[in-house]
């Protein structure tokens, strides 16, 4: 009964999904899922990200928590419309699910969008089980995580496009291989693209904005 029950989660999902991805496609606006667990600095990264896209890009931000404002107050300072999706609403879920996502993108004018953020609820495992209708997927790890992060949640990292590995400016003070982190990345998923940068110091960013760059280029020319 119960995976019963979680198929058909999935399924409605899904359809609400594909749904959300038509609708995105039609309007020519690129949906970046972003993935991490607390703490691994995603909400700096895509700060200083979006602050270098805008306003040749023009960016809008989905933020999911649990509860509170806080990434969003954050976010919203770049000058990006923002909307806040907390799940303790809805019993705490550790993810966004496509039907929120529909509802919280009514908010913006998906006309004056080339580029939507979806910076999801902060978990290494749910989020990566629900397609919400993006066009890529990427993963945060930062380096005061461990190296074997990947190997321990590997859906993660194989559904994802790309992944960031963040506060490299502290490896001089940490016990921390990152060559082997890269490996383990590469080994669940070969081949994808890892971003090495510090997000405070801002080291590092400029080949991962070109990425987006040229993701969105490649959505507006469909």
């Amino acid at each position: 009964m119960e995976i019963k029950v979680v198929r058909k989660v999935l399924d409605v999902n899904n359809t609400m999904a594909a749904q959300n991805r038509k609708l995105f496609a039609d309007k020519k606006v690129f949906v970046l899922n972003v993935m991490s667990s607390p703490g691994s600095g995603k909400t700096t990264t895509l700060g200083k990200t979006i602050s270098r896209l805008m306003p040749e890009v023009r960016t809008a931000v989905i933020v999911g928590d649990v509860s509170t404002t806080n990434d969003a107050d954050r976010l919203a300072k770049t000058g990006a419309p923002v909307v806040q999706v907390n799940t303790d609403a809805f019993g705490g879920d550790c993810h966004l699910a496509a039907h929120v996502i529909a509802k919280a993108a009514e908010n913006f004018t998906l006309e004056d969008v080339d580029l939507l953020i979806v910076e999801n609820v902060g978990n290494l495992v749910c989020p990566a089980e629900f397609d919400i209708g993006e066009d890529a997927k990427v993963v945060v790890l930062s380096v005061t995580e461990g190296e074997d992060k990947p190997l321990k949640y590997p859906l993660m990292f194989r559904v994802c496009d790309a992944a960031i590995l963040n506060k490299i400016d502290l490896l001089p003070y940490l016990e921390y291989d990152k060559d082997e982190a890269v490996r383990n990345i590469l080994q669940i998923h070969p081949g994808i693209p890892v971003f090495e940068i510090s997000a405070r110091t801002e080291d590092g960013m400029d080949p991962w904005v070109i990425w987006i760059k040229e993701k969105v280029k490649e959505k507006l020319k469909t």
